[in-house]
């Protein structure tokens, strides 16, 4: 019983290994076809990306006050 399980079995599973590969590779094509879709969320966080980065090209850092110890060492001199 188990031999003829075996034998009717696994060539139907085969099949559908192979059946289902060829669909796989179909879906992939067609995928490679279409043009890409960019979500909302993502062409938001895109933006806010490059806006972020045009504020630190831009930025200039504070001026540091003189410490009071920086100050005595230049009056010494």
């Amino acid at each position: 019983m188990y031999k003829l399980f075996m034998l009717i079995a696994l060539p139907i599973l085969a099949v559908g290994w192979i059946i289902y590969a060829l669909w796989e590779r179909k879906m992939r094509a067609e995928e490679k076809k279409r043009p890409k879709q960019v979500s909302q969320h993502l062409h938001k966080t895109r933006s806010e990306v490059s806006d972020w980065a045009k504020k630190m090209t831009e930025f200039q850092p504070p001026k540091r006050k003189k410490t009071y110890e920086q100050n005595n060492k230049n009056n010494q001199t």
